[in-house]
């Protein structure tokens, strides 16, 4: 945000705020004011929800937004069939879920423009959010190795092969080391999506200091800032995409650790 002198604050874009007059809304002593990131899960919501829709109309000469709708559950579906095998196809409903509304949870947070007065923002560039959805998937996977295999589940911490003797050593390693999955599944996420808007903002405000120093040695500043800017909005719409699938991809990769026990 621009403030005194041109200066702009790189960490005020993850800043969350009631809307609406709500800072003051409580439920049994709890604040539950509606936040520019309530808004925009919402708003992310409400695009995958009419996207999904205007994609499965099933027409019998598919348009534009039906094709993209199948190449994409058509894209999800064969990742999570390569990754699990046949019996994956049950999880594609909730993988691609997730993969779109990252997506869209991305992208939104890239928008130049606000709706309806609020700045876009990135809700993913916050921790408790990708925790939750890291929490999720891990309770998914707990909840189908456990239904599966029961008590059996606790196998997958010994790996097959493991010597007698190397079990006692192993098996703690190995316990930490699920237990860390929805950390850094979250993580990955989170540090992704921060990094790249503070390095935009960074760059925003050389331009505007670059801008107020007049011709010259502002111009040279400025500019190159400006090109830059330019690429990496486009790095990370890229980035945007590409973190999506990862969370997705490591998800039924999780999901496959669960339904078959090696």
């Amino acid at each position: 945000m621009a403030g005194e002198e041109g200066k702009i604050d790189p960490m005020y874009q993850f800043t969350i705020k009631p809307l609406f007059g709500s800072a003051q809304w409580e439920v049994a002593g709890v604040n539950i004011a509606f936040t520019n990131s309530a808004l925009w899960m919402m708003i992310a919501t409400i695009v995958l929800i009419l996207f999904v829709r205007a994609g499965t109309k099933q027409d019998l000469i598919p348009g534009r937004w039906q094709m993209a709708v199948e190449s994409l559950t058509g894209f999800i579906e064969n990742m999570v069939e390569a990754n699990i095998g046949k019996e994956g196809r049950k999880y594609v409903p909730y993988v691609f879920t997730l993969f779109t509304f990252i997506l869209f949870a991305n992208l939104l947070g890239l928008m130049p423009l606000g709706i309806v007065g609020v700045h876009p923002f990135t809700f993913t560039s916050h921790f408790t959010v990708t925790g939750v959805l890291a929490i999720l998937s891990f309770s998914i996977v707990l909840a189908v190795g456990f239904w599966k295999h029961g008590l059996k589940f606790f196998g997958l911490f010994v790996p097959h092969g493991t010597p007698l003797l190397m079990t006692p050593l192993i098996a703690p390693i190995e316990f930490i080391s699920f237990m860390v999955r929805p950390f850094s599944l979250a993580l990955r996420l989170f540090v992704a999506m921060m990094a790249g808007h503070l390095l935009l903002e960074v760059l925003a405000s050389f331009v505007v200091s670059g801008g107020l120093g007049g011709v010259g040695m502002g111009l040279i500043v400025s500019l190159p800032s400006m090109l830059l800017m330019i690429a990496i909005c486009a790095l990370e719409i890229l980035v945007a995409g590409i973190q999506a699938y990862v969370f997705a991809l490591l998800t039924s990769l999780y999901i496959n650790d669960a339904e078959h026990l090696h």
